[in-house]
């Protein structure tokens, strides 16, 4: 099994910065991808940014430039540093691992921008 535990989210003011974070624990293997996805009120849950094990990262193009996806393969941790935050980046942001065609969840994590 796979256990996925974020860590980072709260409360922040419009332009600040916040840094989550994704430990993944369990049956890991070197081939997978981690990401961050979020879902805001009354909205489907939609991708963030994504990093391979190795290769190139993606990012939606409503957070390229503000927020930087990274990874520790040592300790099967992802961390999303989010700058320049905006009231529409509110949402539960949750981390995702995929890996043998299966994907698997943490329970998320509340970002909430506003003054």
């Amino acid at each position: 099994q796979v256990q996925l535990v974020e860590s980072g989210g709260g409360l922040v003011q419009p332009g600040g910065s916040l840094r989550l974070s994704c430990a993944a624990s369990g049956s890991i293997f070197s081939i997978n991808a981690m990401g961050w996805y979020r879902q805001a009120p009354g909205k489907g849950r939609e991708l963030v940014a994504r990093i391979p094990s190795s290769g190139s990262t993606n990012y939606a193009d409503s957070v390229k430039g503000r927020f930087t996806i990274s990874r520790d393969n040592a300790k099967n941790t992802v961390y999303l540093q989010m700058d320049s935050l905006k009231p529409e980046d509110t949402a539960v942001y949750y981390c995702n691992l995929h890996q043998r065609f299966m994907d698997y969840w943490g329970k998320g994590t509340l970002v909430t921008v506003s003054s």
